[in-house]
């Protein structure tokens, strides 16, 4: 894994704190995927995939242990994505299940929950690591982000996002109790678990293996996860 040295000033949220192989690693030029097959999101970098109405986004823990950070933003205007805020509201749960539409800050579906073979444990709360949130856990220099990986998987097939919307963190394990004190956990899913989303609207699918090493929620130990698009 190779990084960059941290800009001296951002000028919008768009721009990452430093760049990994993600922003030079697309899948295709655009995103486009080959129908059927089986792409690699590398252990700490981030992939974006386009996703036509009517197919299905499969995403696999391949190894189990992993979490994965994942996007999704209308194809031809990307200030529309998923919401984590509104789809809580739209589904009355904080953990989504397969039945449940996915909706946008503009309250439509963008996806719909297909499929989920794990034992359902998902988080909509915690938002995406990033360069702050390092800081706070004592790292100096750069370290790589679910936040830079959105940034630079975007930019990888030509496009821009303002801002980095919460996230949707597959099978994240933040349990909570009737105080609200949260716990973060490892994954409770097994190798080669997978979801499945039915996109309801083009859309762009960003994942990124999240890159956390220091909390273990990742076992300590990042690992790629893999997807499809069929």
């Amino acid at each position: 894994m190779m990084t960059t040295s941290t800009p001296t000033s951002i000028v919008d949220n768009s721009e990452p704190a430093g760049i990994n192989a993600t922003l030079h690693e697309p899948i295709s030029a655009d995103g486009t995927p080959d129908l059927g097959k089986v792409y690699e999101v590398p252990a700490r970098q981030g992939r974006a995939v386009r996703v036509a109405k009517g197919q299905t986004i499969r995403i696999i823990n391949t190894h189990g242990t992993q979490v994965c950070d994942m996007w999704a933003f209308k194809a031809d205007s990307m200030n529309e994505f998923l919401s984590m805020e509104h789809l809580r509201a739209w589904i009355d749960r904080v953990n989504p299940r397969p039945g449940d539409a996915m909706v946008t800050n503009h309250r439509r579906p963008i996806l719909t929950f297909k499929t989920d073979t794990s034992v359902g444990i998902h988080d909509t709360l915690i938002a995406p690591c990033d360069i702050h949130r390092y800081r706070t856990l004592g790292v100096e220099g750069y370290h790589d982000s679910c936040a830079d990986n959105l940034r630079l998987a975007i930019k990888a097939i030509g496009l821009r996002t303002r801002e980095v919307p919460g996230s949707l963190n597959l099978w994240m394990n933040i349990p909570f109790n009737k105080e609200g004190a949260i716990e973060w956990l490892p994954t409770v899913s097994e190798a080669g678990d997978y979801v499945e989303f039915v996109a309801e609207m083009d859309c762009i699918v960003v994942m990124s293996s999240c890159p956390q090493d220091i909390i273990a929620i990742n076992s300590n130990q990042p690992m790629p996860v893999h997807f499809s698009v069929h």
